[in-house]
Formats: C-alpha cells, structure tokens, sequence
C-alpha cells in the first residue's frame, strides 16, 4: 500500500512539474543540469508553508531558494555530489544527497516531518553539511587520530579535503593532523580557514589559540582562546590551561592566575601541566608559599614524572631566594 500511494504520488505531480518547469525558466539551462526539488510532508502532500531550500557541494553553499508552491529549482555550475537541506517552519529540517552524472532535469522530492515540540525547524540554518563519503572518510580519519595513527589518518584525513575542501570540520580536523605533526605553520593556515567559515565553533577556536601558544604567539593565542570559553565555558580545562598559559607570558599574571586555578580545579589533579603553571601564576603574583605547596604536592604524587626535575629546581630557587619557609 505503501509503495502505490508513493507511486500515486509521483505520478499525480507529474503534469504539474512540466508545467510550473517552463514557468521557472528551465529553458535557460543550455547543457547544464537542473535539479526540481518538491518538498512534502510524511504523507505525501505538498507543503506550502515558507520553505528555505539549500543546494551544497564539497560542503559549501552553492545556492539558496525558497519555495514556490512547494517547488525549488536549482542549476548547478557543474556535475558530481550535492546535498539538499530543507528547513519549513513548523517542520524538522531534512537533507537528501544526490548525485548529477549528465546534464538533464532531475526530479526530487524531500519529505520533511512536522516539529511538534516547539514549532521550529531543528536544523542549524547555514550549517556546512558532509557528503556521505566525505563524512566516512572523516570518520575514519579522527578515529585514527584518536588511536595515534597518524599514517592512516593522513590517508583518510587527506581523503575528506579532497572531498568536501571547504567544510569547516574537515579543515579542524586536518588542524588538528597537523598540530599532532608539529606542522604549527600549516596548523595555522587551515585553522584560521575554518574560523573564518564558523567563527562561533567553540573547539576550533580553542584549537587555534592552542597552535599560537605552541608558536609562541601568545598575543594572538588570547582572543580566540577567550571567545571559545565565553561561548562554551564548560569545555574542558585545556581550553583555560592554554589561555592561562598565554596570559603568563604576555604578563597579565592575574588574569593568567584566575585562568589557572579554574584549569587546575577542574582537571581534578589529573594534569601536571596545570599544576606547574599554577605555581608559576602564584610566584608572579608574589604568593610565594602557596606556589610551594603546589609544588610540594606536585612532587609527592609525581616525584618520578618528567616533570619532577623542574618542580624541584623551582622549589629550591623560591628557598634560596628566601621567600618561603622550610
């Protein structure tokens, strides 16, 4: 039944595609393909609510409709992958993927499903969406990452730019490829690329500030560190690690202070390099004996770590320069 009332359909809407066609100018395409998109809803009617159709390739946006009488029409500058997004109000958005391998008139049709919560569409306007095997690829490629395979993850990683060299979560994750290189340079490149496409993701940003602190450039590390903590403040203490780290070296030691105690609290002793900056936050700002006691604590539970030698040298200097007790 299912499959008759969906051959119905299309069979129904086939006079009215030729007709509202030649309406839309479809005659102007020369050798290029058109794609007719008509949105419906979970029973198969025409929805005629305002509706904002999006055409992406690569994971940029290529073009943008709205709809008329239910219908888009798209002419692409060229063949290959595309992705439809649909966002109706009152409904779920919806994506369909489609691929144009000759130059005709395709045919489709997105079903939408209605929002019965709020009313409003639950899709991200404007978000860069993934082809499916670009998607894959990048999958792979941050597993790999993961894992510490950097081989394969150059492989798959490589895979995604090819396919989608535009998406911002791609060029995030080649970042983050790079960084693990020690490819601050490159690092920085496709990093500020990404920000650029979606300055409000709060881990890339996060990302860039880190590569400047691994540059050196701690005045630049600064903003972008401070704008992904303002837009998710519970995001790890990493992200203040490294902000406080930037703020030490650029001499703003209470800022840097604050930073660091929150870093320190919430990474709950499990993170050496926060413990050590802390110390060096408290030293600046002259408390002297509590940089020890953090550095007492520090040797106690790491007294075999690598970082065990600098801890000690520091506790020493504190003591021959007298500012704290045995």
């Amino acid at each position: 039944m299912r499959a008759a009332l969906s051959l119905l359909i299309s069979l129904c809407g086939y006079t009215a595609r030729c007709q509202d066609s030649a309406e839309q100018g479809t005659n102007t395409r020369g050798s290029r393909a058109e794609i007719a998109i008509t949105v419906r809803d979970g029973s198969g009617h025409v929805v005629n609510v305002p509706t904002a159709v999006k055409l992406y390739k690569n994971g940029m946006l290529e073009d943008q409709k709205s709809t008329s009488q239910g219908r888009a029409f798209f002419i692409p500058r060229g063949l290959g992958d595309f992705t439809i997004v649909v966002e109706a109000a009152g409904y779920k958005a919806a994506q369909k993927e489609v691929s144009l391998s000759v130059a005709i008139q395709y045919e489709e049709d997105v079903y939408v499903e209605r929002d019965t919560g709020s009313g409003v569409s639950t899709g991200i306007p404007g978000a860069p969406v993934l082809a499916p095997k670009a998607k894959e690829a990048l999958g792979k490629g941050t597993e790999a990452l993961k894992e510490g395979k950097l081989e394969e993850a150059q492989k798959h990683i490589g895979e995604a730019m090819k396919l989608a060299p535009g998406n911002p979560e791609v060029l995030y994750v080649q970042g983050i490829l790079y960084m693990k290189l020690g490819n601050w340079g490159q690092a920085q490149t496709v990093l500020e690329k990404a920000s650029q496409l979606d300055p409000h993701q709060p881990r890339l940003l996060a990302a860039l500030g880190m590569n400047f602190c691994n540059q050196k450039k701690y005045e630049e590390a600064i903003p972008p560190l401070e704008k992904s903590i303002q837009l998710e403040p519970a995001a790890g203490w990493e992200t203040e690690w490294a902000l406080a780290k930037a703020y030490y070296y650029h001499q703003q030691y209470e800022q840097a202070l604050k930073m660091a105690e929150q870093a320190h609290t919430e990474s709950h002793g499990s993170a050496p390099q926060a413990e050590l900056l802390l110390a060096q936050c408290l030293t600046a700002v002259g408390r002297y004996e509590d940089s020890a006691h953090i550095l007492r604590e520090f040797l106690k539970n790491n007294a075999s770590g690598p970082d065990a030698a600098t801890a000690r040298r520091w506790l020493d200097r504190l003591n021959a320069d007298g500012k704290i007790h045995q």
